[in-house]
């Protein structure tokens, strides 16, 4: 029998590796999502600071949230995979019609994800959005500042197919379509599996991506941010920083 993804709903995949004091923010500002029909996919990558424990607790805090329409689904990988093996295990579980990421670190506005899916419903052509998104430092989530390094259109096809990247990856949403054609992340590139993904899915010589314009997630900028270990500073900080 095929698999049938369900119409409407979205599902959110987290991956989680060692992000403990950045939970609750992460979690909370997905409760406050304004869009009714999603799931949330809670990947732990084998994290030795009691990520997956606080997890279990704040699932088991927001029962009756649960319990009233929305799913909730968490696996415990039994080694570490690497981001790219343990979202790739998050999209295999996703039954939605879209699949939207989030990262453990970040927070998502309350209205991300019912603006997303009504452009994806009005563009059938777009198989991929993102958003635009400010930066925070730590804790100062009051003190957001833009970001300049977003494409738009069909300048985000020319950008990627110099090797470039103009799409922030955390706030991507997608047609589980997508997935079922060319699947998940790869670790040919390691650090570098959200940029290979999304150039997966970028189709030559259509345009079949896009960017939102509107503020609709902020990210944490941190001293343990895995973007930091891989590049010192990611393409994101360096435009932030200009």
């Amino acid at each position: 029998m095929s698999f049938q993804r369900v119409p409407g709903l979205v599902s959110i995949v987290i991956t989680v590796y060692n992000k403990l004091p950045y939970l609750n923010d992460c979690l909370t500002s997905l409760l406050n999502q304004t869009y009714p029909s999603w799931e949330l996919i809670l990947i732990d990558d084998a994290s030795t600071d009691g990520s997956y424990e606080y997890m279990l607790n704040w699932v088991n805090n927001n029962e009756l949230f649960f319990r009233e329409g929305k799913g909730i689904y968490m696996l415990r990988l039994p080694r570490n995979a690497g981001y790219a093996g343990a979202i790739t295990a998050g999209m295999y579980l996703a039954k939605g019609e879209y699949i939207a990421i989030q990262d453990a670190d970040d927070l998502s506005h309350p209205e991300r994800l019912e603006k997303q899916v009504r452009y994806l419903n009005h563009n059938p052509q777009i198989d991929l959005l993102g958003t635009n998104y400010e930066v925070f430092e730590e804790e100062h989530l009051d003190r957001r500042t833009p970001v300049y390094w977003l494409k738009y259109g069909e300048q985000i096809g020319k950008v990627y197919a110099k090797g470039g990247h103009c799409i922030c990856h955390g706030t991507a949403m997608f047609r589980g379509s997508v997935f079922d054609h060319i699947g998940g992340h790869t670790r040919r590139i390691e650090g570098a599996e959200d940029y290979e993904f999304i150039s997966k899915v970028i189709k030559p010589g259509a345009r079949n991506v896009e960017n939102l314009r509107e503020v609709l997630y902020y990210y944490r900028k941190h001293p343990k941010q895995r973007s930091r270990y891989y590049f010192g500073k990611s393409k994101k900080e360096q435009d932030y920083d200009t």
